[in-house]
Parts: C-alpha cells; structure tokens; sequence
C-alpha cells in the first residue's frame, strides 16, 4: 500500500507544476550531475525548501561543503524528510548484492530528495546529501 501524504498530486500534475529535470529527479528518484547546482557554492543565510510542495527541509546552518558536488546538509529541519531503504543503482551501476543505501524523501509531498551517508563531519556524522534541482532557497530577510 502506498502512503498518503499531505500533499498528494496525480502524475499529470506534478509533470505540469515540475520541469522535466525535476519532475525524473523527484518523483523518478534521478539524481543531477554532480558540481551542476548552484546550491552548492550557496552560503547565504536562509532556507532550502522542497520545490515540489515548498516545505522547508533544511536551514543554512546545517550545510557544509562536504566536496561531493551536491548540497550537503548536517540535519534537516524536525519533522522534514522520511528515510527509506533504497536498493537501486548507484550512479548508473548497481549497488551490489547486499548494499543497500538510505533515500531521503520530503516528509510532506514524498518526493524524492537525495541520500544519506555515515560519512558527515561530527558530533553526528550524517550528510543528507541532496539534489540542488529538487531545493528552493529563500535567503532569510
């Protein structure tokens, strides 16, 4: 059975409001080329939402440079994103028998977002590792 979040689009909807890239990135769970977003190199204070359903997933505060070449967050916001096992390919080859990584899913429209590793700068260790193209950033005013 499928879960049913709080925000709910039919397929043709979400391919109205997304653009193709995001549409393959979100609700396809595809992923940018690494070192294509602007999100990246972004430091301004602010922050980075969801762009399918706007809700806020991340703050300014918990991003690192983490040298992957995708946005690299320490935490997101409570509440934010789900977590799921995620057995698929991994840069276009398959992961391996047994290797199985962590998506990380909008916990209010359940788009897909990015990953996470144990691979982070401490206390915790974890990098949510996102996708610039499926973020919005605000600058805080």
């Amino acid at each position: 059975m499928l879960k049913t979040y709080p925000v709910t689009r039919t397929e043709a909807e979400w391919r109205r409001l997304l653009t193709p890239e995001q549409f393959h990135l979100l609700r396809e769970q595809g992923a940018e080329r690494p070192g294509t977003s602007a999100l990246v190199g972004e430091k301004r204070s602010g922050v980075f939402a969801c762009i399918g359903c706007d809700s806020p997933l991340f703050e300014s505060r918990m991003k690192f440079d983490s040298g992957t070449g995708w946005p690299s967050f320490t935490a997101p916001l409570p509440g934010a994103l789900e977590t799921v096992a995620d057995d698929s390919y991994l840069g276009g080859h398959h992961t391996g028998y047994g290797v199985v990584r962590t998506e990380v899913i909008c916990a209010t429209c359940g788009s897909h977002v990015g990953h996470l590793f144990q691979d982070g700068p401490p206390p915790a260790g974890l990098r949510y590792c996102a996708n610039g193209v499926g973020l919005r950033f605000t600058p805080a005013t």
